[in-house]
């Protein structure tokens, strides 16, 4: 996905890589009570505090008995009582007895194996079954099963969602040590913009980066602070700066990034930053800022709707995950695909055009186009479920060629 070309704009891979470089993951570890933990990053190795399951127990509904007991000469038993999961049978099984058991109650004494009821017949307390031939631990599962205690339950680095949840819980973890939340300041600039619930004036539109900015700082586990929208004035950008590298991680702008005579952005952040690079041989998304602010890391988004989610989830995404402490975190996947339409493309820039996939019965992957690709049509990103990436040295793609798609992430879902 490189691109070399004489205009001087850094690839993605390149962009990022530098990126990721100068970023210092927060440090500052918190305790959370694990229902408070949903969406952080564990900040220490979580090992298991004890077996799992603790006690051997039936892996089914059935009977419980000595594997010696049934021969093709004995295959009648006499049942002693039942065992529930919770409500343990508390006697010794002996010779020539069963117990009914339930999934999940555990192994009575004495007995080494459990059938299934729908092998057996039931005469009151004598039960015949109907498969002489058992092994000893048969549907049974053994101390230590799923877990050893000490064993590595959860890594540093891993953000908790909803699959870790149940399983500490199940552990009996109470608590959990995680990193703080990166704290992500963020605001739009542009006189054009207007506040939903008021009219627009002649020229203005609606500000929509903040929201799709604030929703993907959610998803990505952060703290966000909305700035709100700042006018094209010098002294108030320079203040709301200052304002924000003073109390972020990040601070991540949208709008001003471009060369108009009104974007004051890389003025300020000349005099109370720096800038290490200005503009990425991406489309959307050229006009991509990243630099300092103090001891903040400075992210400036194009203004355009579309242009914003795409270097946001491109370029920022991996960014956040670093600097949160989420070292378990991949890429989003990416997958050779046939297009079944005509997409175009001008070779020099590498292209994320949004597109709708799906896999035939064979499990290939096929693509269509969502249909605008302009920066300013979101709907297109609202029909999409991935990207069609076209490399850079890549023209116009005809109808039926192999393309490469990303599929979306929890990111925009």
């Amino acid at each position: 996905m490189g691109c070399n070309n004489t205009t001087n704009l850094l690839s993605v891979e390149e962009a990022i890589a530098n990126m990721l470089k100068t970023v210092t993951p927060v440090s500052k570890i918190d305790r959370l009570p694990l229902t408070k933990a949903l969406g952080y990053v564990v900040a220490k190795d979580i090992m298991s505090p004890l077996n799992v399951p603790s006690f051997a127990n039936s892996a089914m509904d059935g009977y419980a008995l000595r594997s010696v007991d049934l021969s093709p000469k004995t295959q009648t038993l006499t049942m002693i009582g039942k065992a529930f999961a919770g409500q343990p049978f508390s006697d010794i099984v002996e010779a020539g007895q069963c117990v009914r058991i339930m999934t999940g109650a555990p192994l009575p004494a004495g007995a080494d194996c459990v059938i299934m009821q729908e092998e057996t017949h039931a005469n009151d307390d004598q039960i015949t079954f109907e498969n002489d031939s058992v092994k000893i631990n048969n549907n049974i599962r053994p101390i230590g099963d799923d877990l050893h205690q000490g064993d590595l339950v959860i890594a540093q680095g891993t953000r908790l969602s909803a699959r870790e949840m149940p399983l500490l819980a199940s552990l009996g973890v109470a608590t959990v040590d995680v990193f703080i939340k990166p704290i992500v300041a963020f605001f739009s600039t542009g006189d054009e913009l207007q506040t939903l619930g008021n009219p627009l004036a002649e020229g203005q539109i609606y500000d929509s980066n903040r929201y799709g900015i604030s929703a993907l700082l959610t998803k990505m586990g952060c703290d966000v602070l909305d700035l709100g929208i700042i006018p094209d004035d010098q002294d108030s950008l320079r203040e709301t700066f200052l304002k924000a590298a003073d109390s972020a991680h990040m601070v991540i702008t949208s709008g001003g990034v471009s060369v108009g005579e009104a974007d004051y952005t890389k003025q300020i952040l000349e005099e109370i930053g720096h800038i290490d690079f200005w503009k990425i041989a991406m489309k959307p998304g050229k006009p991509f800022a990243f630099g300092r602010l103090n001891n903040a890391l400075f992210c400036g988004l194009p203004g355009n709707p579309v242009s914003a989610m795409v270097t946001f989830y491109q370029l920022v995404q991996p960014l956040l995950a670093k600097l949160s402490g989420h070292s378990a975190y991949t890429s989003p996947i990416r997958v050779p695909a046939t297009t079944h339409s005509a997409l175009k493309k001008q070779p020099g820039r590498v292209d994320f055009q949004r597109g709708i996939a799906h896999q035939d019965t064979q499990g290939q992957w096929h693509v269509t186009t969502t249909g605008n690709q302009g920066s300013g049509a979101f709907r297109s990103m609202h029909l999409a479920n991935c990207f069609i990436i076209l490399e850079c040295e890549r023209g116009r793609v005809e109808q039926d060629e192999t393309v490469t798609i990303e599929l979306f992430n929890t990111a925009f879902y």
